[in-house]
C-alpha cells in the first residue's frame, strides 16, 4: 500500500463555527470517494489535528457531491474574537490537511 498526500486526491476547505472548525474534503475523482471514506475516519482526523487541542471530531458523509465534512470541536482556542492564535478562523486547517499523508492503493476496489 502506498502513502500519498491527501491533496493528490482531494481538495479541502475549512473555516470557523465559533470555537469549532469545519473541514470539507472533496474527492477530485468521484471514483476515489469510497477510498476517502475508508481511510479518512474521524479518528484519523482527530489524531492529525490533536495539536489544535481538538476535543472531538464528527464526520458527515455527502456522497452526492463525493465529499466528507468534519467538525473539529474546540479547535480554535476560543474562536475568532477570543483566540490569540494566528489562524483564529480555521482557514488554514484545510491547507494543512492537503499535506496529510494517507494510505492509498490505486488498484484497490472498494465494494459498497
Amino acid at each position: 500500500m502506498n502513502v500519498i498526500r491527501l491533496g493528490d486526491v482531494a481538495r479541502c476547505r475549512s473555516g470557523d463555527k465559533g470555537n469549532h472548525a469545519n473541514l470539507g474534503v472533496i474527492a477530485l475523482d468521484p471514483c476515489d470517494y469510497d477510498k476517502l471514506r475508508k481511510f479518512l475516519t474521524a479518528d484519523v482526523v482527530a489524531d492529525a489535528a490533536k495539536h489544535l487541542g481538538v476535543s472531538k471530531v464528527e464526520r458527515f458523509e455527502l456522497p452526492n457531491i463525493f465529499s466528507l465534512n468534519f467538525l473539529l470541536y474546540d479547535a480554535l482556542g476560543g474562536g475568532a474574537s477570543r483566540s490569540l492564535r494566528t489562524d483564529t478562523q480555521g482557514k488554514l486547517i484545510g491547507t494543512e490537511a492537503l499535506e496529510w499523508r494517507i494510505p492509498w492503493d490505486p488498484l484497490e476496489a472498494i465494494s459498497p
